[in-house]
């Protein structure tokens, strides 16, 4: 009961099946105990005054009067005996009244001895109940509380509009701002819409921290290289080969790090996309280009993804594997109804304290520096946002035994 339609509704549906219910309450309580004895000895004194005045003669049926030589059976009603007789001495008629309850049925019977030693028996008037009494009344219960449900459940739609919508904008909105952590605390649909901008708010404030490493270590990659050209400036006759060579490293670094801004800005189409086929493609790629790659298992599985943007992500891993790794297997297993890949190489893997930096920009383990492999250290950082991009995740473990476990795993469709 910790959403807040739910808790809008059960209130409703209380509060007016509680008012209406109250309502019929009251109204039963004063129908079933019928009219006042007020209203009714008085009547009862009138009418018993009417029959004596017209005996001996014949006594009209709209009387209802009954004549016996004993008083109507069952228990006295004192108070209301009381005051028929003292109505009936108000009157100036000497006669004896007795007022008893029905014995079987609700209601009361009067009773008055006449002159001639016979007693006039008359019904008290009374409201008598319907009949299935407690049938009518459930279906009355039903009725109010099918009413109140609808109007409830209307009602707490429209209240509860403005956090739908606020949330599904949230959801929505690309990276171009920062905001203040929502605490994630109340009902289920506030919870949800906190949680959303408290997502948004991280992924934003991860993409403004991305691009200031990226800045901050290209500007420090870019000193090396840009340091060596100004020292060999004056022997440019000798030198012309590492100069060209110190400018193709440069040209790497400004190439990946505008693929890696373009791959976080731009978005290619979603669709299902047969996993194992790319796969297959991309390894028999890698073998034309001289990486050892092989294919163990793979099963036949589905992800929906952008084919391009997923493709470059694939190959930037086994390029990444084969490379540093020295030779690479692939396999894809369908478990869960996820679709996971595993890259394993056999290199040296990364050391424990360095592995959760290894999909930032420009991060290269220290002995990958000490041997020359051509790229700018941002394979990783692109595979890692096209693969988030589309809802996957990637991620590193060293293998027992030696080598790097790289793992993706999608939702399968």
């Amino acid at each position: 009961m910790n959403s807040l339609r739910r808790r809008l509704i059960v209130l409703l549906v209380a509060s007016i099946v509680g008012v209406v219910g109250l309502a019929t309450a009251a109204i039963l309580s004063v129908r079933g105990g019928g009219p006042p004895p007020e209203l009714t000895v008085p009547w009862i004194a009138q009418q018993m005054e009417l029959v004596v005045r017209l005996l001996p003669g014949p006594i009209p049926d709209v009387l209802r009067v009954q004549f016996t030589d004993h008083p109507a059976g069952g228990k006295v009603a004192s108070a209301e005996t009381a005051m028929l007789n003292h109505i009936l001495q108000r009157r100036g008629l000497d006669l004896q009244a007795i007022v008893s309850e029905k014995g079987e049925e609700p209601g009361q019977v009067a009773s008055v001895r006449l002159p001639d030693s016979r007693w006039a028996i008359m019904d008290v008037p009374h409201l008598k109940p319907p009949g299935r009494e407690w049938l009518v009344l459930a279906g009355w219960i039903s009725l109010i509380v099918a009413g109140a449900t609808a109007v409830s459940v209307y009602f707490t739609s429209v209240l509860i509009r403005p956090l739908e919508m606020l949330e599904a904008a949230v959801s929505k909105i690309g990276s171009d701002g920062v905001l203040a952590a929502v605490p994630e605390v109340g009902s289920a649909e506030v919870k949800a819409t906190a949680h959303a901008l408290n997502q948004l708010s991280s992924r934003l404030r991860t993409a403004m921290e991305s691009r200031m490493r990226l800045v901050a270590a290209a500007g420090h990659d870019l000193r090396t290289p840009m340091t060596r050209m100004r020292l060999r400036a004056e022997f440019l006759d000798e030198d012309r080969d590492k100069w060209l060579h110190d400018l193709d490293e440069l040209d790497r670094i400004a190439d990946s790090a505008i693929r890696l801004v373009r791959e976080e800005v731009n978005q290619d189409a979603v669709e299902p996309l047969d996993l194992r086929k790319m796969v297959e493609d991309i390894e028999a790629e890698m073998v034309s280009l001289g990486h050892a790659v092989s294919i163990g298992h793979l099963d036949k599985v589905s992800v929906r993804a952008g084919a391009l943007g997923l493709r470059r992500a694939l190959r930037n891993l086994i390029v990444n594997a084969a490379t540093h790794g020295k030779a690479c297997g692939i396999s894809l297993a369908l478990a869960d109804r996820r679709a996971v890949l595993t890259i394993s190489d056999k290199g040296p893997g990364i050391p424990p304290d360095l592995i959760n930096k290894a999909f930032e920009p420009f991060f290269r383990v220290d002995p990958g520096r000490q041997q020359f492999i051509p790229g700018a250290g941002l394979g990783l950082a692109i595979a890692k946002e096209i693969i988030e991009r589309y809802g996957g995740t990637v991620t590193l473990e060293n293998r027992e035994g030696g080598g790097l476990a790289q793992t993706v795993v999608f939702k399968a469709v």
